[in-house]
């Protein structure tokens, strides 16, 4: 099966809009025990001119008419029926380089590894897994995304404490059909 693979930042947010159903396990290299879980991973994109995304470059010294737009990311307890804690926002602001739109660097609102807002950097290579590398204050994340099919991603991250990895994640993220799409297919299935 052929995907269209995203090759800028912009298209991967608009691929990726919408929720996923996201497994994901954490592996520790210190004293703690592995992690697992399962969450709901709900995707928005941003124009250029969204609020959020003007405060992110306002916080961050960051002329806007350098930023293509953005995305925000949620998560929320698949089970709950609770919409998500805004307080775990995380806005993603896309600057891709004029140059070349499959590399760039983005804002983000706050960090993964470090609640901080943060600079990262990013690029995508010939076959679409897309690489970001993050500096925090004292630490070091680098992420990689890409699509299996258009309805199935993945992830896998690193966190380096002091030269050496501190933890490794992988997600594996299935997109969630939305009751309209259900009906939809269930019209065309039927018709």
């Amino acid at each position: 099966m052929l995907i269209e693979t995203p090759m800028s930042m912009m298209a991967f947010f608009r691929k990726s809009e919408g929720t996923w159903f996201s497994q994901r396990t954490v592996h520790r290299f210190d004293s703690a025990a592995d992690e697992s879980g399962e969450s709901n991973l709900i995707i928005s994109v941003l124009s250029k001119d969204d609020p959020k995304v003007l405060e992110i470059c306002e916080v961050q010294n960051t002329d806007p008419a350098l930023v293509s737009g953005g995305a925000s990311f949620q998560w929320q307890g698949n089970l709950s029926e609770k919409e998500p804690d805004p307080n775990y926002e995380a806005i993603l602001v896309d600057i891709p380089n004029p140059d070349n739109p499959c590399e760039g660097k983005f804002l983000r609102n706050k960090g993964y590894v470090e609640g901080i807002p943060v600079v990262g950097v990013y690029n995508f290579a010939l076959d679409g897994v897309m690489t970001i590398d993050t500096e925090y204050e004292r630490n070091q994340g680098r992420e990689r995304a890409w699509f299996i099919t258009d309805d199935f991603r993945v992830r896998v991250s690193t966190v380096q404490i002091m030269n050496g990895v501190n933890l490794m994640t992988y997600a594996s993220e299935r997109r969630c059909v939305s009751p309209e799409s259900l009906r939809e297919m269930m019209q065309k299935q039927f018709a």
